[in-house]
């Protein structure tokens, strides 16, 4: 050793503190890739992706293959710098020498490397791939043993050591992608998938039309009236009873009864030739599900039923379309019929509007757990039927009881207080 020149000491010392840099920085780049955008650089065919796909299938042999090389070069470097010290300083020189790698190896082949990994792990993992492909088959007995030893001491203690890459994300950890996706996805697209991944947890009676809003065509009704009300109606179907909803007859499009109004062929008997048969939906149904049985049973109109068979209201396709894109209407009438604007800034709104169609429309932030209408909403929080005059506050909303009828709100005044005064309900 002593006819070695230091200058090529030196430069071997150099070239295996590079060499154990690269494994540490190698390990963090690879271990810290997201892998779901992996996997997408691998459908497009990235290489540098390819080859570290390929190494991270088994990771107990990329990770013997990574301590294998750091431990070598960093071995191989303490040796080297020990001759050097004792060739410059004899015995103290070596003490000096290591405690000198030792700080710098610190710094050079462990914090910086997995430092840079760990903040760019596709620059530092995709072309260190190339390299570590190839030197794993090299080694490959070395490395096989070494798994094979590694594995058997986790069995001992009770670990599985099954390689499993497949990490699905779990409901709250995709609406978390979803959030933090920033820019990559526009703020309305976010809300579209997020309404997409809450379709699960609401279901038809949260969004149906109640049973007292229904418009439906009563067969004992003068058929005069009956005319009168499929010629002005808004809607594309209509249910058709007897003396009440509970005893439906079926289910009537507009399009197959105007033609025939028109021609003057109209009559109930004729009615009751185009009806269809009406399509039922248990009001416990997510909407995820009811979205698919639409599907499956190509309806676009169900009636919604009780576990007891009680017509409770009905729900539309579109009406699930509305909770994942918002209102499809442009008509502004429409959409405030509940809802009606005060010079002062505060809403007139009816009792029996929908909490989820308020909140839609008007971008609020009233609860929707428990009650589904803003007259369940009131006498739920009060516990008792209100007076008119009688104030209270729900998050950061203002709400007055202005009229009542019966055992039912019937109009309210919601004011949004000010950003400061938001607090929870009191």
């Amino acid at each position: 050793m002593d006819d070695i020149p230091l200058s090529l000491m030196f430069g071997a010392l150099a070239l295996l503190i590079l060499l154990a840099a690269f494994f540490s920085g190698a390990e963090t780049g690879l271990m810290t890739l997201n892998r779901y955008r992996l996997r997408h650089l691998v459908k497009i065919k990235h290489r540098g992706a390819m080859y570290a796909q390929a190494l991270l299938q088994r990771t107990d042999r990329l990770i013997g293959l990574l301590i294998l090389g750091n431990n070598f070069a960093n071995n191989l470097a303490t040796a080297v710098a020990t001759i050097i010290g004792l060739q410059l300083m004899g015995e103290a020189g070596a003490a000096i020498a290591v405690s000198v790698l030792t700080i710098a190896g610190t710094i050079f082949t462990d914090v910086a490397p997995k430092t840079l990994g760990a903040l760019h792990p596709e620059r530092v993992a995709f072309p260190a791939a190339y390299i570590l492909r190839p030197l794993l088959r090299l080694v490959y007995p070395l490395v096989w043993l070494v798994s094979v030893l590694s594995n058997g001491v986790l069995r001992l203690l009770g670990a599985s050591v099954e390689v499993s890459e497949r990490n699905h994300l779990s409901h709250e950890e995709l609406r978390t992608v979803v959030n933090e996706a920033g820019a990559l996805i526009p703020r309305r697209h976010q809300k579209m998938l997020l309404s997409i991944l809450d379709l699960e947890r609401i279901t038809v009676n949260d969004i149906m039309v109640p049973r007292s809003d229904m418009e439906g065509i009563d067969l004992n009704d003068p058929w005069a009236d009956i005319v009168a009300q499929i010629s002005a109606s808004r809607h594309t179907r209509m249910p058709v009873y007897r003396d009440g909803p509970d005893n439906i007859a079926g289910v009537l499009r507009l399009r197959d009864a105007l033609p025939l109004l028109a021609s003057g062929e109209f009559g109930k008997d004729k009615l009751l030739e185009i009806i269809h048969e009406a399509y039922f939906v248990p009001e416990s149904t997510p909407l995820n599900t009811q979205l698919l049985n639409f599907q499956g049973q190509r309806q676009r109109f169900g009636l919604v039923v009780n576990e007891y068979g009680d017509i409770q209201g009905l729900v539309t396709l579109e009406d699930i379309l509305e909770e994942i894109v918002g209102e499809f209407t442009t008509d502004l009438s429409a959409m405030m019929r509940d809802v009606r604007p005060q010079q002062d800034g505060s809403f007139l709104v009816d009792g029996s509007a929908n909490i989820r169609h308020l909140n839609r429309i008007m971008h609020w932030e009233l609860p929707t757990k428990g009650p589904k209408t803003l007259n369940g909403l009131v006498t739920e929080y009060l516990e008792a039927l209100p007076e008119p005059g009688i104030s209270f506050r729900i998050g950061g909303y203002l709400i007055e009881i202005i009229q009542t009828s019966g055992n039912i709100v019937k109009t309210v005044r919601i004011s949004r207080l000010p950003q400061q005064e938001n607090a929870p309900a009191e």
